[in-house]
Parts: structure tokens; sequence; C-alpha cells
């Protein structure tokens, strides 16, 4: 187990941590320059190579458990949330009655929206695929992808745009060909379905190669962003509403999937890549949609930190309980 944590960890600490070095002699025009290369060349590039290599015949399983892991931890953020602003709420009016009661921050209504977004969206093509391909087989690898794809084209352009315009303070034009439009013009969508496609089409050994070598620069590149955007993160506010999001999200979220997929039979890493893809910290993602609607940026931003954290803890965890 040791190895496969130092396997692990040695990506994310060189290249998060290489950011966040970075991060205070590097411009945020380079960062927003790094993001669109990424998101038009490098992932798109990353999911074209990986699809080549899966076994589509899993097409419609893990894209529905995908889909349910999304919807379970929709219902669970949506009961805790309102739950604790309900102890809030109760709280203040406790106060003045004069009881000594423990604290509990207050959530309006951008606050309890993001605290959803930063349970159910996982980094799942960045840290996701990195873990994948680091502590499992190619074999597993198929999972791992159409996992990472229906999360971001279920989660991230459909269920967390619904919630973000819902509870979002800004009143955004938000209308249904706008989302549709933004859907079909995704690139890693395009290239990935493209890869799935042309897997009969055999390359040169030299261009297999290159490809395949590719896919670790995009993930180099990728976490290195990470780590740049970490750094430019201000302010720990909310910092209990974050802790409790990502305690969500990389540990109560992956162990009920992790004991679900052990009750039906799943094991090995199969079960590894299930618990791994639905424990990733909250995705940078949460940003883009906190700036578009006005949703509460320091609670996304402490998420996204503290999720980072959680995942270094829980990983062994997840090696000894489901590998």
């Amino acid at each position: 187990m040791i190895e496969n944590l130092v396997n692990a960890y040695t990506p994310l600490f060189t290249w998060i941590g290489l950011g966040m070095i970075l991060s205070r002699f590097i411009p945020d025009s380079f960062l927003k320059l790094l993001g669109y290369m990424l998101y038009w060349v490098g992932v798109p590039l990353q999911l074209f190579v990986l699809a080549r290599h899966t076994d589509s015949s899993h097409g419609g399983l893990i894209p529905a458990i995908a889909i349910l892991i999304l919807i379970v931890s929709l219902v669970l953020a949506s009961l805790i949330g309102w739950g604790l602003q309900f102890l809030a709420q109760r709280q203040t009016s406790l106060e003045q009655t004069n009881l000594d009661l423990p604290s509990v921050n207050s959530l309006d209504r951008a606050s309890l929206g993001s605290f959803i977004l930063a349970t159910i969206l996982g980094n799942t093509g960045f840290v996701g695929l990195t873990l994948a391909q680091v502590l499992t087989g190619p074999a597993n690898m198929d999972w791992a992808v159409l996992f990472s794809v229906t999360n971001n084209v279920v989660g991230t352009y459909g269920i967390a745009v619904l919630i973000a315009s819902y509870f979002g303070n800004r009143q955004t034009t938000n209308h249904w060909w706008i989302q549709l439009r933004d859907l079909l013009t995704v690139p890693s969508l395009w290239t990935f379905f493209i890869g799935l496609n042309t897997q009969f089409i055999k390359l040169p050994p030299v261009v297999e190669s290159g490809l395949e070598q590719a896919v670790w620069v995009v993930i180099a590149f990728a976490l290195l962003l990470v780590g740049l955007r970490m750094q430019a993160m201000k302010g720990w506010k909310n910092f209990q509403m974050a802790l409790v999001a990502s305690l969500l999200k990389v540990l109560i979220v992956p162990l009920l999937v992790g004991l679900c997929a052990t009750y039906l039979g799943i094991i090995g890493e199969q079960r590894l890549v299930l618990v791994l893809m639905s424990g990733t910290p909250t995705g940078l993602s949460v940003l883009i949609l906190a700036e578009v609607y006005d949703l509460d940026r320091s609670l996304l931003a402490s998420s996204i930190a503290l999720s980072f954290v959680g995942l270094l803890l829980a990983l062994p965890l997840w090696l000894v309980w489901f590998s």
C-alpha cells in the first residue's frame, strides 16, 4: 500500500505544490490562458486517448451509477444544508430569549446553493483520472473515463447550472437553448465520442506512444493549474460550512459508494475506481459558476482547499478498505 500511496501522492504534491509556489510570480492572464488551453486542447486530447482504450460494453452501467451518485449527493447536501439553515434560524430566535447555545453559521440563499455545489461537483477530470491511472490497471480506466464524462455532462453542465441559477443572487438570463448550445459545444464530449468510435483504426506505434505521453503532460499542467488557483484563493470565511461540505464530498459519499458496491458484488479495482471518482475534491468549475451567478465564492474556495486536504487523509482508507 505504501508504494501505491507514494505513486498517488507524488504527482499531486509535485505539480500542485509547484503551482502554489509559482503563483507568486505568474500573472492572472497566464492562468486564464492555461485554463483555456486545457479546456479546448488538453482535456479533449486526454479523453480522446483514453476513449480509444475504453470498453464501451459498460456504456450504460457506469453513467447510470455516476448519475445515481450525483442524485444521492444532491439529496444529502440539500437535507443537511436546509437542516443547518433551520438550526441557524432557530438559534437566532433563541438568542433573543438569552439562551446560550453553540454557534451555527447562518446560510443565505447563495451560501446554501454554494454548499450544495461544493458537495456534488468533484474534480473527476483532473484529480480523478490521475488517481485512477496511478492506482488501477488500464483494464479499469474505462470506468473512470465514463464516470468523468457523465459527471461533467450531467453534473457540471446540467444539474449544477440549474442549482446555480436557482440559488444565485444575480439575475442571469438562462434559456434552455443556451444550456443546450453550451452542452453541444463542449470539446471534451466530442473528442470522447470520436475516440470511442475510432478504436478500430490502428495508429502507428510512434503516434500511439506520443499520445499516451501527451496524456501525462496534460495531467501535469492540469494539476499545476489547480495549485495556481488554490494559492490565489483568499479568506477562510464560512469555515464550518466548508468543512461539512468537504466531509460529505471526500468521506461520507465515497464511503456509502464503497459499501453499496460491496453489497452489490462490485469488488477489487472496479470498486476502488467508483470510490475514488465519487470522492474527488470539489472541482474548480464551481468558481466559474460562482462568478456567473454571484454565489458564495469564499465558501466554495474554502471547500476546494479543505476537500484536497481531506482527500490526502482519506486515500489510505480507501486503499485499505476497497482496493
